[in-house]
């Protein structure tokens, strides 16, 4: 795995716990966890797509009533940008802007290679796991 850079230094102490989500075109893997502990647990897939997703993800905040959201952005071996960077970040600014909640953007080159190596059943909610576990363990 790529070392990832710590997230925004700005991540207020209040903020205790997250929900987390590996963006996909079809699918978005979520996990939840929390500051004290430093963990993260899957939370499933949303298998939608559209408004059908932001339906399914108002759901999960309803339930989890996380303080923040993180991303998983996506990048090229060599850290260069693709197409699908650009859609993890369209993604991030309509959580935003939908539910009004901070969301931070994490690196997530190989999570989901990550996930399959530690023999997922569910490799994108793993990978929203493995995103959570690199955001909250760069946190002061």
């Amino acid at each position: 795995m790529s070392a990832t850079p710590p997230p925004d230094p700005a991540v207020p102490p209040r903020f205790q716990s997250f929900l987390a989500f590996d963006y996909g075109a079809k699918r978005t893997g979520v996990a939840s966890g929390n500051r004290i502990t430093r963990t993260a647990t899957p939370q499933g897939t949303i298998r939608a797509e559209g408004d059908a997703r932001f339906a399914q993800i108002e759901a999960r905040l309803r339930e989890w009533q996380p303080d923040a959201l993180v991303v998983g952005v996506p990048f090229h071996p060599d850290g260069a940008a693709h197409e699908n960077t650009g859609r993890a970040r369209r993604f991030a600014r309509q959580l935003r802007g939908r539910f009004g909640l901070a969301v931070y953007e994490v690196d997530e080159r190989y999570s989901t290679t990550e996930a399959h190596s530690r023999g997922a059943r569910d490799a994108d909610a793993a990978a929203a796991c493995i995103i959570l576990e690199q955001f909250l363990n760069n946190l002061p």
